[in-house]
């Protein structure tokens, strides 16, 4: 058997472990799945949307559709919009030394 299959093995044992309540090590992190509020968060930084979708790595047409709540952002944008909204100086020091 390849390390692969081992290795594919041993995970859903461990998945199977914890679906059972097993205590197996395993840290168990709770995503904020709740809606996002781009549009404050922008304002309260003065960015424009042009600005805020270029420091998101998305284009304006996608950032708008946030604000409008027609999507919700996913993935490092989400993060970075928590991280925005919870630091918001420590966000424009770091967009200032770029």
């Amino acid at each position: 058997m390849s390390k692969f299959g081992k290795d594919l093995i041993e995970a859903m044992g461990e998945a199977l472990a914890h679906a059972e309540g097993a205590t197996t090590g395993v840290i168990e992190h709770n995503v904020d799945l709740e809606s996002i509020d781009a549009r404050s968060i922008r304002k309260s930084l003065h960015l424009t949307q042009e600005q805020m979708a270029q420091i998101l790595g998305t284009s304006t047409s996608g950032y708008r559709k946030w604000e409008q709540g027609e999507r919700q952002p996913g993935g490092a944008a989400r993060t970075l919009l928590r991280v925005m909204e919870k630091e918001p100086e420590a966000v424009l020091r770091a967009l200032a030394a770029a």
